[in-house]
């Protein structure tokens, strides 16, 4: 049925021609746009096979060997890992290269001694004048579309909408787009791995080899997202805090740990190691891949919003949902918009005194308010050549503070510089130099720069930032350091909102006086009780960090100290940081103000900042002090940093010791000393803060080649704990039925080797009916378990003790636990209700109120289908796979909105769930909806019948019909809503290799 000669007769017919021109790509459209009424099965099924063969072809290309700085254990793993990969694609190359659309501009890429780099698909080789004009990030997305062109996946027409991007990027033209590589964290990776697990069992149950389930691209998974600041302040802090994280999360390190031998081409680094993105940034990145002789641009999609600060070593990346990952890892390509791309141009230099973190939260300011959600920013001038690696890898992490997909910087001689740094090889330096430059996506600012398009302009020069910090709750809301004060006394006034607290008058001044270990203490409105150097924002950038050492130690010099109750904390992105530390001198005075090394991954900035001493606790509870936390994070939202601090600012490492040693973010350090120093002398800030000249002579001094070496040389070793775990050497997982962390998925039971087609739905209820701006925050499970939900009582009877609940994000392993807290939000407003908030709906047949999962079960326990009706931007907010897989997991079929977020509708179709649209001017309510109706909904059953964006009719048991838009934007969605979802459809094309 799935003939190969016949796809071998279509594809030939499809790439005849032997050459490219842009004149005749404009003229050729998508073979797979709109089939004809004469559309058959075997159109599909030439399509899927085409889709199969195209994956494993692309995974030949993109499967690149480590990078040879890694250590010699993780060399051996490689060698023994590709060799089916290089195998694979000597086999193919022979018969497919002839076949590609673009070979006439193959062109190989000689070194200057002699012989070849490699051979690479030439963008100066396609004479279009369009290409000069474009974006360094659009010329990314160019090459990979090129390289990756097949006429199904990637099309001829793709390839010109990208080329011709000024004219078709106003349009929200969508493209398909194959990264190069994939970078996953704990939290997002365990769900990734056992859902790869899961694959392999459905693929021995269906007779075939299970190990043809494997990641296509390079997966890099670093397990940075578990330690909590359980212990601060102590010289043995991260052995004590590594042990707890061992003992909460030893079951999932073992699970990736064994995913990490049992999978090729997946590297895990293991906990203790640092922060995904400085490890990416200082080591996994590749800026550009040599993968068996094929060159190409390092590209990068990752589970973490903040893959981002890639950008800033030139690579293009951004954070997306767990199902485009696992999507993207299997070869699958990902649609996205093609974005506008806004031109940031720098001029001057920074100031004395002024940070890159000051100059991130200018930045962050001035693109929200320019308005870049869903585009790239690109930033160029002159003033590049004043920022380090560090300062721009700063700027590109916030990029989702400030809304953008990517905040880029191009490849130049600083990125060079920072190659060499971190211990890239001369040849791999040259080989990456050369590459860019022939392709011409270098920026050599020592030559006349020619001019790029770009969608809109914004221009800062350097030398107008000023110190600044960012709060109290929203990342963008900047304040500039001297207006401090002031602002702070106003949020007191405010309404209760982003900048306000709404506290009285006479309770401005309250003084809470407390206890701590026999000390008397005393807490007020703004008082400091955490304060903590984390993130990936900056602990990747020596500036900053060896900056806030000598804040530290000037500070110390004088005589002042930080109080003891505040809860201080130093949380290195990587090893590196700590050699560096240690080599200036200025660790040790960071220990004597609190600031030891508690654990080398994220903790505060994502909410593991541990519990408060219970005597400060009990002084901010009992007298509802509005407590501060400032950190060096890069986010600030209520709630997120410590559940008992409702000020929380975001600030340069340096600020961070300031604000600890001052103890309030109540003070005008222009005006107010810090302190009173040893002499009896007032401090002030100016007495402690280094210049900008003091800094670089540490950094030059202290930030050494061979201290990325030896760190990265070894981070593949682990330590004695993630050793120690035992795992077996087995290609199946044995899943433990009595797991709360780790559970099979029931995705693929009884799954068939041929396709289900696809289904309409038959008198479905209502689950719950939404208005506008449905968050995936709302639909998928997150934060903390509360203590009567469907999730608490299902580990409470599995002998899980409340004090072990652990997070949704920790249990996201564990189907059964993120099923039951799929719509669990305690904010969630479903109009089932009336008004009534909180996780919960009507069981339409009886009328009870029921939790929603409770509700959701036994509708499916009666065999009856369920919907969703939503308002406008259903799904907006993070990209988060349970999002779409918690519904499908609780039976719902489909969502009837007025319009989706991109993202979470393709996530919805990956996972088998039809996407409705209301036409345009309706919704639920105009058309007298209550959701107590049953709906049935009319899809053709012959894929070949459906088509992109067709509309359906949807009727209900009262008599009321009305017609929607299906959402299935592309043919290649409609394979995958074919087979039950982007998973199955993956399985059985492996299965027919």
């Amino acid at each position: 049925m799935y003939c190969r000669a016949r796809f071998a007769s279509r594809l030939a017919s499809t790439t005849a021609a032997a050459s490219f021109s842009p004149s005749a790509c404009s003229r050729v459209s998508s073979p797979i746009a709109s089939p004809s009424s004469a559309s058959s099965v075997s159109f599909w099924n030439q399509r899927y096979r085409s889709l199969s063969f195209s994956y494993s072809l692309r995974s030949l290309r993109c499967s690149a060997p480590r990078l040879h700085w890694r250590s010699p254990e993780s060399l051996r793993v490689l060698a023994r890992t590709s060799v089916p990969v290089v195998e694979r694609f000597h086999r193919r190359i022979a018969t497919t290269a002839s076949e590609h659309p673009f070979k006439g501009v193959m062109t190989s890429l000689p070194k200057p001694g002699g012989g070849e780099f490699g051979k690479f698909y030439s963008l100066p080789a396609l004479n279009d004048p369009r290409i000069d004009r474009l974006p360094y990030s659009i010329r990314i997305l160019l090459e990979s579309a090129i390289r990756n062109c097949d006429n199904f996946q990637v099309t001829k027409d793709d390839v010109e909408k990208i080329i011709d991007w000024e004219n078709t990027s106003p349009k929200q033209v969508e493209i398909p787009f194959k990264p190069a590589r994939v970078l996953l964290q704990d939290f997002t990776g365990v769900p990734a791995v056992v859902d790869l697990a899961s694959m392999r069992d459905a693929m021995k149950n269906l007779g075939n080899d299970p190990k043809k389930i494997n990641p296509l691209v390079p997966v890099d998974l670093v397990i940075d997202h578990s330690v909590q600041v359980d212990v601060a302040r102590s010289e043995n802090a991260v052995q004590e805090n590594m042990e707890l994280e061992f003992k909460r999360n030893k079951e999932r390190f073992a699970f990736l740990k064994w995913g990490s031998s049992a999978f090729h081409n997946m590297l895990v680094v293991p906990p203790g190691s640092g922060i995904v993105h400085q490890v990416n940034l200082e080591y996994l990145g590749r800026v550009v891949f040599n993968s068996d002789g094929m060159l190409y641009p390092d590209s990068v999609v990752g589970t973490d919003s903040h893959t981002t600060m890639i950008d800033g070593l030139g690579v293009a990346g951004w954070g997306v949902g767990g199902i485009e990952a696992e999507a993207a890892m299997l070869g699958q390509p990902m649609s996205m918009v093609l974005p506008g791309v806004v031109g940031f141009k720098l001029a001057g230099k920074l100031r004395d005194g002024v940070t890159a973190t000051d100059l991130v939260l200018t930045v962050t300011q001035m693109l929200r308010k320019h308005g870049v959600v869903g585009k790239f920013v690109e930033f160029y001038g002159e003033g590049m050549g004043e920022l380090s690696l560090a300062d721009r890898a700063t700027i590109a992490n916030m990029s989702p503070e400030y809304g953008a997909t990517m905040g880029f910087f191009p490849v130049d001689h600083v990125t060079l510089q920072y190659l060499k740094l971190t211990g890239r090889s001369d040849e791999t330096v040259s080989m990456i130099e050369a590459y860019l430059r022939a392709n011409k996506m270098f920026v050599d600012y020592d030559e006349p720069q020619q001019e790029r398009a770009y969608s809109s302009y914004l221009q800062l020069d350097l030398a107008e930032v000023e110190p600044c910090i960012s709060g109290p709750k929203r990342p963008h809301d900047r304040v500039p350091l001297k207006e401090m004060k002031a602002d702070w006394h106003a949020c007191l006034d405010n309404n209760v909102g982003f900048k306000g607290f709404a506290v009285p008058k006479e309770e401005q001044n309250k003084v809470a006086k407390f206890t701590f270990h026999g000390l008397p203490a005393e807490l007020r409105h703004g008082s400091v009780v955490i304060a903590a150097i984390t993130s990936c924002t900056n602990t990747s950038n020596p500036s900053v960090m060896l900056g806030a050492g000598l804040v530290a130690k000037k500070a110390y010099e004088l005589g002042l100290e930080v109080k003891p109750w505040i809860k201080t904390s130093l949380a290195p992105g990587s090893g590196v940081v700590t050699k560096y530390l240690l080599q200036s001198g200025l660790q040790k005075y960071l220990n004597q103000q609190g600031f030891n090394i508690v654990g080398y991954g994220c903790t505060t900035c994502i909410g593991n900042s541990g519990e408060l001493d219970e005597s400060v606790a009990s002084a901010i509870s009992e007298n509802d002090i509005i407590a501060a936390a400032v950190l060096s994070g890069n986010r600030n939202f209520e709630g997120r940093v410590h559940p008992l601090t409702r000020a929380n600012y975001l600030a340069s490492p340096p600020l961070v010791v300031a604000y600890a040693l001052a103890g309030t973010v109540d003070i005008d350090f222009e005006k107010e000393p810090i302190g009173t120093g040893k002499s009896g002398k007032s401090i002030y800030f100016k007495d402690i803060w280094p210049s900008n000249d003091e800094i670089a002579q540490v950094v030059q001094s202290s930030v050494l080649p061979d201290m990325f070496k030896s760190t990265y040389e070894a981070i593949t070793k682990g330590n004695l704990m993630w050793n120690q775990l035992s795992v077996p050497a087995s290609t199946l997982y044995s899943w433990d039925p009595n797991s709360t962390y780790i559970h099979e998925p029931p995705y693929f039971k009884n799954m068939t080797v041929e396709p289900p087609g696809p289904h309409g739905v038959k008198d479905a209820y209502c689950l719950l009916n939404f208005g506008d701006s449905i968050t995936t925050d709302h639909i998928s499970p997150a934060g903390s378990i509360q203590k009567d939900s469907p999730a608490a009582k299902f580990l409470l009877e599995r002998g899980v003790d409340k004090k072990d609940f652990n997070s949704y994000g920790s249990r996201r392993g564990n189907d059964e636990v993120m099923a039951r807290g799929t719509f669990a939000n305690i904010r969630i407003v479903n109009k089932l209700l009336k008004g009534e908030v909180g996780p919960k709906t009507i069981h339409v047949p009886t009328g009870e109120k029921l939790y929603v999962y409770d509700a959701a079960m036994r509708y499916k326990a009666a065999g009856q289908d369920t919907i969703v009706l939503a308002g406008a931007e259903y799904g907006s907010g993070s990209s988060r796979d349970w999002a779409a897989k918690g519904p499908m997991l609780v039976g719902v079929k489909a969502v009837i909105a007025k319009s989706f977020e991109r993202i979470h509708r393709s996530n919805l179709v990956g996972m088998g769930i039809i996407p409705l649209c209301f036409k345009p001017g309706e919704d639920a309510d105009s058309l007298g909806l209550t959701g107590h109706e049953r709906y049935s909904i009319d899809l053709p059953n012959k894929i070949s019948e459906i088509r992109p964006g067709q509309d359906v009719t949807v009727t209900t048991d009262t008599g009321k019909s009305f017609t929607c838009t299906v959402r299935f934007d592309t043919e290649v969605e409609l394979a995958y809503f074919d087979h039950g979802g982007i998973l199955p459809f993956v399985i059985r094309n492996l299965n027919k290799e």
